[in-house]
């Protein structure tokens, strides 16, 4: 088996001077910093959890994972098949439910790529090759939910 490993910084900025002495007293701001990277990653939670509102949260960072992981497959499985890709735009959504408790999970994950191939005869091998991105997707794959997918392929 292959092995690869990840590494992150995060680092919590959001001390307002008496740390977390309650649970309004300080900010859910923190920078994501991988080495070697062009740029850090300013972050905060979601403005439904105290967080900055202007700043990425975890759970468009998770969803942004998905999206992206998923074209990156496509996008391969497509250059194998000589399926010319033009264009790749995902709107994705994802849905988060929390209960009673407050604890928090994704039920829910579509994603909506609009695609410009250049051979019409070849759209419906396009579509197909999103089932296929699905199953090779390293992010998906680490999902406990079924990711769904709304695909439009243009010519």
């Amino acid at each position: 088996m292959n092995q690869h490993q990840y590494t992150t910084q995060t680092e919590w900025t959001g001390n307002l001077g008496s740390g977390t002495e309650s649970y309004d007293s300080y900010e859910r701001n923190h920078i994501i910093r991988i080495k070697d990277k062009y740029a850090d990653i300013l972050a905060s939670s979601d403005s439904n959890f105290r967080g900055d509102k202007s700043l990425y949260n975890p759970e468009e960072l998770f969803l942004a994972s998905l999206s992206s992981c998923h074209m990156l497959w496509y996008l391969h499985l497509c250059a194998n098949k000589k399926i010319n890709i033009i264009e790749y735009i995902d709107n994705a959504i994802g849905t988060m439910t929390v209960d009673r408790l407050g604890k928090g999970k994704f039920t829910e994950v579509v994603l909506n790529p609009t695609v410009k191939i250049e051979n019409k005869d070849q759209e419906q091998e396009a579509i197909d090759l999103h089932h296929k991105a699905n199953k090779m997707c390293f992010i998906a794959n680490s999902c406990n939910f079924r990711i769904k997918h709304s695909v439009k392929i243009i010519t």
